[in-house]
Order: structure tokens, then C-alpha cells, then sequence
């Protein structure tokens, strides 16, 4: 292929270099905290955020031309970083193929909240929101069904799946086979795992990582971190025995998160 052809075929498809896409991406988790990671990024004069937080380009609009996405960014200013935060991109089965085909070089950020705190903050929120019309516990033993086949629905650009989005509650917090899907076809350090504990609990520190990790000029905090887009603390009233099956349920994750990534969550 001669270097004309094969640059012909890049403005076909809408792949030249000059489009504004995203330098970094985060890919969740849901209710791991990205509403908070966003807005101390949005405060850092050398990276643009769009206005609204998540475009889903790699998961629910795949079917738009790729001058639909870089429109997000065109307002960037020259030397500013431009990020997409989108947390169903770490769940979405067809997102890391998409995101690598666009992005190959991009730098990934993942928040992983304990997996049953955020599986249980997940469905309040769902009640909340008016998505879920099952008590706890119904909902958790129906989740497999409503999931079924859900990976095949999604196959087609521009699909979506209800429940896969919004009844997720266990699947979405089994964390090492999601990130098993990024970590075979992007390289480790283009790659940052943190704790959502840490980011709140040990926020300096986390800020000062970030910062490093972008290539971005190391600035003091903004502001105090708040809690963005939290619950009204319903799970603390969830039955001792449910949060015992749901650990049972996700104890492979905790063991492959702390082997492959040192994150352990008995630790605050």
C-alpha cells in the first residue's frame, strides 16, 4: 500500500491528525467517583473537559462519524489536554476495541470503588432514579436474566441495552474482567488503576499521581474534593447476609484486584 492510498483511506474514515480527539479517556466505574474526579480535572487550566460529562462516542453513539466526537473538543485551547470521562466505557463489552481503533495511544484512567459498596450504590441509585422497580433482593436474582444475550444486542453500532446499563449491579463490579479487556490491547502504563477510597480518603496523593500520570504540570489541589453524585446512605441499612452473599459472589474480584493491581479494600 503506498503511502497516498493509505493516507486517502485515513480522511475516509475520518482519522486525520488535526481532528481534536481526546488525549486521555476514564472509563469508570460507575459510582466509583469519576463526578469528583471530573471536576478536579476541569480545574486544571492545562486540560479541557466537554460540557457535558460522559458522550458515550465508544459506547452508545459508535454510530456517528467521528467529526460527531471531535466536535466535543473543538473549543480546546492549544497545549490543553482533552479528556473524555464516560464511566459505562469500563463495562461496555465493544468499548476497548472502539477506543483502540480511535485512540491506540490514549492514556485510560479506572476508578474501582469496593465491589459491593458500589454494586449496592448502584442499585439505590437505580431506585432513586426511578430504573429499578424490584426490592434489593429481587433485583440482585434477577440480574444474570435480565443480562442474558446482552453482549450479542451490543454488537451493532449504536445499540443500547437496558438493563445492561441500568441493572448491572454485580456484573459491574466483577472489575479484573473488565479491565482484562483493556489490558490486552493497550500497554501497562498507559494504564492507571486507583482506589475510589483513595481518591476521597487520600486525595493529595491521588492528585499528585493523576498529575503524573497525564503529563500534566503539577498544581496544588483546586478545592476541597466533595462528594459529587452521592446516595443518601441507604445501604447501610442492607442486611448483613445480603452484603455476605454479594462478598461471596465477588470474592474472585477482590482476589485478582489485589494480586494484579495491590488494591485491597480492607484498607480505607
Amino acid at each position: 500500500m503506498t503511502p497516498l492510498l493509505t493516507l486517502d483511506i485515513k480522511r475516509k474514515l475520518g482519522l486525520r491528525s488535526h481532528r481534536p480527539l481526546p488525549h486521555f479517556l476514564v472509563l469508570g466505574t460507575q459510582k466509583g467517583g469519576t463526578t469528583s474526579l471530573q471536576e478536579m480535572l476541569a480545574e486544571h487550566p492545562q486540560v479541557y473537559l466537554p460540557e457535558c460529562k460522559e458522550v458515550h462516542y465508544f459506547s452508545l453513539h459508535d454510530n456517528e462519524k467521528l467529526s460527531w466526537y471531535a466536535r466535543h473538543f473543538a473549543d480546546a485551547q492549544a497545549g490543553q489536554l482533552r479528556g473524555d470521562i464516560t464511566p459505562y466505557y469500563l463495562f461496555h463489552p465493544r468499548a476497548p476495541q472502539r477506543i483502540h481503533a480511535v485512540l491506540p495511544k490514549a492514556k485510560l484512567i479506572v476508578l474501582v470503588r469496593d465491589p459491593v459498596e458500589r454494586a449496592l450504590s448502584q442499585y439505590f441509585h437505580a431506585r432513586r432514579n426511578g430504573f429499578e422497580p424490584l426490592e434489593l433482593e429481587a433485583a440482585l436474582e434477577a440480574e444474570t436474566k435480565r443480562l442474558a444475550g446482552a453482549d450479542e444486542r451490543l454488537k451493532a453500532p449504536g445499540s443500547r441495552d437496558y438493563s445492561h446499563q441500568k441493572h448491572s449491579y454485580v456484573s459491574r463490579s466483577r472489575y479484573e474482567q473488565q479491565l482484562e479487556r483493556y489490558s490486552n490491547l493497550f500497554a501497562a502504563e498507559q494504564l492507571m488503576v486507583l482506589r475510589s477510597e483513595d481518591l476521597f480518603h487520600k486525595t493529595e496523593m491521588c492528585w499528585v499521581r493523576i498529575q503524573a500520570f497525564l503529563g500534566l504540570k503539577s498544581i496544588p489541589l483546586p478545592t476541597p474534593l466533595g462528594r459529587a453524585n452521592a446516595g443518601n446512605s441507604e445501604a447501610k441499612a442492607v442486611p448483613d447476609a445480603v452484603r455476605l452473599v454479594l462478598r461471596e459472589q465477588l470474592a474472585a474480584t477482590t482476589a485478582a484486584m489485589a494480586e494484579r493491581y495491590g488494591i485491597i479494600w480492607d484498607e480505607k
